[in-house]
């Protein structure tokens, strides 16, 4: 009898953690991947984001080793800019790449925007 007491004092008490957090604030996601000009998927490369009508970068993160990122954003309605900043960056095999196109990306509430860095030689 005690061990179930003790059972569903603790399932009460983590039932709210398993529904969510009433103090989470909404957010929308940019998830990326950075490939090479030859298509494979780059580790440690810097990711800049700013927003579409701002000159700085707002936030600046790196690939991991399957070549992905991903930043959380405000919810939209928002325009963000994406880039690849490659200075100093070489291949292990010492080849030096540039950046590819800037991204923009548009994000209408709290979702997730799925984009591709595609750098060039």
């Amino acid at each position: 009898m005690f061990l179930f007491a003790i059972a569903t004092l603790l399932s009460d008490s983590t039932e709210g953690s398993e529904h969510g957090n009433e103090n989470s604030k909404p957010y929308a996601l940019i998830f990326g991947t950075v490939f090479d000009p030859e298509g494979h998927t780059l580790y440690a490369v810097k990711v800049k984001i700013r927003g579409a009508n701002e000159k700085k970068a707002r936030w600046e993160l790196y690939s991991n080793h399957t070549g992905e990122f991903a930043q959380r954003v405000p919810p939209g309605p928002a325009d963000y800019i994406v880039w690849a900043d490659v200075k100093g960056y070489r291949l292990p095999d010492g080849k030096r790449v540039q950046s590819g196109p800037e991204v923009k990306v548009h994000i209408d509430g709290d979702e997730r925007s799925d984009i591709g860095l595609h750098l060039t030689w």
